[in-house]
């Protein structure tokens, strides 16, 4: 979202509908601290982007530190129960101040990491800190619902707000490199991730998003159906793109898990790995912070929640192909 208006980019999916969603604004201004506030400790990413930031060199993340963080992070899922205390010791050993409430944590940072496990606390807890004024980054699951992704840049939209989303498995080098056309025009692309479910998700938000959002790094936003083949351990979801070209997301539940894929392109067949943790994405991160401008557009990221949602309603319809349209018009878009 640009302050002359500019003319936004649409995905196919949302142009059908006549709707434009803009990215968020390019010249917001950027934050004037370096103090970095953490919502959520039960999440292993938490401690991840902490304790790279306290080990780094001044420089290599312009000196953004973690300064203090509110623990909650959900009160009912088992594993979030189970992480919070022992993370919220650990954080402490990096000169983390804890916090009792999200107002508390707003009044000591300058930007926010959004690290909470539990996506159906994202839309609350995120208009607490866009109200605030506070550029934000919202790990995933973005939300447990695409309304509630609408609702969450809306709101960034109206009070001109900078949000961010990404999985980090975005910003793998081979997924960058044929991202930015190094092999020609991707023709098709497959991609794999854990894709664990948990019940009050929906099924890909949980895990299978990792998977997915490489998926969308490479073959862009413009997906129109969506058909899901589901088994107990696994998932084939299966995307036409507008172009006609084919992408398809393998949830994996049993025997070896991993993350990766391969994308078909016009001068080479490119795996798209391995994975090598959290720092390419924690730069982009930082980046964001520094200048306010997303990496990702709202369009996209809500596209791909958009695809989740079409992957659970082909499951409902038995492996029906769903149209992405009729989902976007569903939440509102």
């Amino acid at each position: 979202m640009n302050l002359n208006r500019r003319k936004f980019i649409k995905t196919a999916s949302i142009a059908s509908l006549g709707i434009y969603l803009s990215p968020l604004l390019a010249n917001a201004k950027p934050a004037l601290g370096k103090r970095i506030g953490i919502i959520g400790l039960d999440t292993s990413h938490s401690l991840a982007f902490t304790k790279l930031l306290f080990e780094s060199a001044a420089n290599e993340f312009d000196a953004y530190k973690v300064v203090a963080a509110y623990p909650y992070g959900s009160k009912d899922l088992e594993l979030s129960k189970q992480r919070i205390p022992i993370q919220t010791e650990e954080i402490q050993k990096y000169n983390v101040e804890i916090v009792d409430s999200i107002a508390a944590l707003l009044q000591k940072v300058d930007v926010v990491l959004l690290e909470t496990n539990d996506g159906r606390l994202h839309l609350e807890q995120a208009l607490e800190v866009i109200k605030a004024k506070k550029t934000l980054f919202i790990d995933k699951p973005m939300a447990a619902s695409l309304a509630d992704a609408v609702k969450i840049f809306k709101a960034a939209e109206a009070y001109q707000v900078p949000v961010f989303s990404s999985s980090s498995l975005r910003y793998v080098e081979a997924v960058r490199a044929v991202k930015a056309g190094k092999f020609g025009k991707v023709i098709g692309a497959e991609t794999y991730s854990p894709a664990t479910i948990e019940k009050t998700h929906p099924d890909l938000f949980w895990y299978g998003i990792h998977g997915v959002e490489t998926l969308f790094a490479v073959m862009g936003a413009n997906c129109q159906t969506v058909t899901r083949f589901y088994s107990a351990d696994t998932d084939e979801v299966v995307g036409t793109w507008d172009d006609g070209r084919i992408g398809t997301f393998r949830g994996l539940r049993k025997g070896k898990t991993d993350f990766g894929g391969t994308a078909f392109c016009e001068k080479s067949i490119v795996n798209l790995g391995p994975y090598l943790g959290y720092q390419p994405l924690l730069k982009e991160i930082i980046q964001f912070f520094k200048t306010g401008v997303s990496p990702v557009s709202a369009d996209e990221t809500l596209a791909i929640l958009a695809f989740m949602e079409a992957a659970d309603e082909s499951k409902r319809k038995n492996g029906k192909a769903v149209k992405i349209a009729s989902i976007m018009k569903k939440s509102g878009l």
